[in-house]
């Protein structure tokens, strides 16, 4: 039996775990197997003897005066058969059997211990990686099952799950490669621990390890956000003025994110300059597209409006959105991106929905209409007036409070309002004789300019109003002539009487 104890010490080296924890299981183990072979319900108690290495299993029963329960209780004459120390009160142990326990009862016993001791292994496992969440380790590709690998850490192994993979990446057994661990899962399906090779803190650890400037707390990184097997971008602040933090991550000829890119098969990785304040930040975050100008519109809700020329959006929202999506994860703000010919229609949208849509009811007061009855028509989704006139007075009765009588005065007060809009009556009249005259003239004058302007036409007649009219008959009057011409005539005529 001594085999027993060493087969226990070899197997706590290998899990890792205390060895009273496997002896404790043996115990449960057999306890178990006895109790289902001998088919009883005593107390059964089980003991590893030290040093003869044998387990040992005890019926437990109560040594009283008079018996009730002979399953648990012994009477004390019995009792002393057995033990002649025995006394009452006190507990007797009877030695049970252990060579007649079958092979059922073994592949019970080696059932238990074997579930005892995967609980106690991943206690083990929990309390040593709980506290190493986001560290980075050395793995190699163990073996394949199903969509996920696992992977030895060391200790133990870990499980990396598709959805922790990248992209551009593909392993095979015997491979090495270097993951960050995620999480420890103490119970359920993925128990044990979890490590990702597609999580942020990846390209963070990786980074720590490239740069000196990190790794002794000169430039702090702020955040970082990545879609693993495209793009990471990585927020980087420097503590001394005289670094710079962003060439101090890229290095000379970029030899050190170069480095870390081919660790990560090629995914491009963005290096942006952290600041605290959130605009400034943005415009770093959204390269490499260059911002117009950045809107707060609720820092409480940390939301913010970004507008770029029509030739920068496309690039600024990046394949799929991209580019905006992880430049919102690294800001932690929800960002909304417009170009200018969008932001100006939403202004002249905003401008005309300012403009109102009639005028409000509340106007016919002054037309004469109780504001009693103002508030009834408001109350009844009334507001405008151009919506009171188009109703009907079945219309305005179902509103509560309007009766027949009061859609008459509320017919007089909208006729009042449009009234005022109507040009006066004596206005329209004045106007119309004056229309009537000019028509005439301006026709006359048409035909006299085309009188004089034709050419090879005798000059027009003077027109009836220069002709004088006599005071007795509508015949024209005759000609008048000049003294001059009379004088001239006189002359002619009397050389002619003297020839």
């Amino acid at each position: 039996m001594a085999t027993i104890y060493q087969s226990i010490e070899i197997l706590s080296k290998e899990k890792g775990i205390d060895p009273q924890i496997v002896i404790d299981a043996v115990k449960d183990a057999m306890l178990v197997a006895a109790r289902k072979h001998f088919r009883t319900t005593e107390d059964l108690f089980a003991e590893f003897n030290d040093e003869t290495g044998a387990l040992e299993i005890y019926g437990v029963r109560k040594i009283v005066e008079a018996v009730q329960d002979p399953v648990k209780e012994i009477s004390l004459q019995d009792a002393r058969k057995i033990d002649p120390q025995a006394q009452v009160d006190a507990e007797l142990r009877i030695p049970k059997p252990t060579d007649v326990l079958g092979r059922i009862s073994a592949q019970t016993a080696k059932q238990v211990i074997l579930q005892k001791v995967r609980e106690a292994e991943r206690e083990t496992v929990f309390s040593e990686y709980s506290t190493r969440v986001g560290e980075l380790v050395n793995c190699s590709v163990k073996r394949i099952e199903g969509q996920d690998l696992m992977v030895d850490i060391g200790k133990t192994e870990a499980r990396l799950p598709k959805k922790e993979q990248s992209k551009l990446e593909n392993f095979s057994v015997g491979d090495r490669c270097r993951c960050v661990i995620r999480s420890v899962e103490k119970a359920g399906k993925n128990a044990g621990v979890i490590v990702s090779r597609a999580a942020p803190e990846l390209v963070m650890r990786l980074f720590e390890q490239e740069v000196p400037e990190i790794y002794d707390n000169t430039v702090l990184i702020r955040g970082c956000a990545r879609e693993a097997g495209e793009r990471t971008k990585i927020a980087v602040v420097s503590r001394d003025r005289d670094v710079d933090s962003v060439g101090a991550c890229v290095g000379m000829k970029g030899m050190r994110v170069q480095s870390i890119i081919r660790e990560l098969r090629g995914e491009k990785i963005d290096i942006i300059e952290f600041s605290e304040d959130p605009v400034v930040f943005a415009t770093h975050a959204l390269s490499p597209a260059k911002i117009t100008r950045v809107s707060i519109i609720d820092p409480a809700e940390k939301h913010m409006e970004v507008i770029v020329d029509d030739t920068q959006l496309s690039l600024a929202i990046g394949k799929k959105g991209q580019n905006v999506r992880l430049a919102a994860k690294l800001l932690g703000w929800k960002v909304d991106i417009k170009s200018e010919e969008e932001k100006r229609r939403e202004a002249e949208t905003a401008m005309d929905a300012l403009v109102p849509a009639g005028a409000p009811v509340s106007v016919l007061i002054d037309h004469g209409l109780a504001e009693e009855i103002v508030e009834q028509l408001i109350a009844g989704s009334v507001g405008t007036v151009e919506k009171l006139g188009s109703m009907t007075p079945e219309e305005l009765e179902t509103i509560p409070g309007i009766s027949p009588e009061v859609v008459q005065k509320i017919l007089v007060a909208v006729n009042s309002y449009y009234a005022q809009f109507e040009p006066p009556a004596e206005a329209v009249e004045s106007a119309e004789p004056v229309v009537e005259a000019s028509a005439p003239a301006e026709s006359s004058e048409l035909e006299a300019a085309e009188l004089v302007s034709a050419p090879g036409k005798a000059d027009p007649e003077p027109p009836l109003e220069s002709v004088p009219q006599s005071a007795a008959s509508n015949e024209p009057a005759p000609p008048s002539v000049s003294p001059d011409l009379k004088s001239e005539f006189d002359t002619i005529k009397n050389s002619e009487d003297v020839g």
